[in-house]
């Protein structure tokens, strides 16, 4: 589990296939209703405890069995849901360099925020100390394998949207040390 993280185990995960270790990051962007920051809807849509009737987005996807290994909040704060060894059930239909199925060789890291917004310093921060630990742990993590939701599913998904700024995330990673 990651340190420092509050832990919030989901159901939605299940082994990765036999031999497969993490090579890639993808990158979302959620909030919970849309465009809505804070609460407990990241937490409830992961453990399978959303509320259809809490708020009329919800319906929709209230029946979803959806996880993450990690979610990054607006003020840096993290929460994992599934630890890294474990398939989590992020990307859905995906595919990277020829590869379908992402979820079997990816760690998802959920941002909290949406594609017309920008993230916070704080989430930056933590995203690239996040990934520099998983290359630590798993090399075949480089830096062209941390990629968005948008690369792996195209044209269906767009997050972490246009705000997200990818030389940002790269200059954080290089300013904290690998050792």
């Amino acid at each position: 589990m990651l340190f420092g993280a509050r832990a919030c185990l989901s159901p939605n995960a299940n082994a990765r296939p036999e031999g497969r270790e993490p090579s890639l990051v993808v990158v979302h962007g959620i909030s919970l209703p849309p465009g809505e920051y804070g609460g407990p809807w990241i937490d409830d849509l992961f453990l399978n405890r959303l509320d259809a009737n809490a708020h009329p987005y919800f319906t929709d996807i209230a029946s979803l069995h959806v996880s993450a290994h990690v979610l990054i909040r607006r003020d840096g704060t993290a929460v994992q849901y599934v630890p890294f060894h474990r398939r989590a059930w992020h990307s859905g239909e995906s595919v990277f360099i020829g590869e379908c199925g992402c979820n079997d060789f990816s760690i998802g890291i959920e941002l909290e925020g949406c594609d017309t917004d920008t993230y916070t310093a704080g989430q930056y921060q933590r995203l690239a100390a996040l990934c520099r630990a998983l290359q630590r742990e798993y090399p075949a993590i480089r830096r062209d394998r941390i990629v968005g939701h948008s690369d792996v599913s195209p044209g269906r998904k767009t997050d972490p949207g246009a705000f997200f700024d990818w030389s940002r995330l790269m200059r954080e990673m290089d300013s904290q040390d690998i050792s």
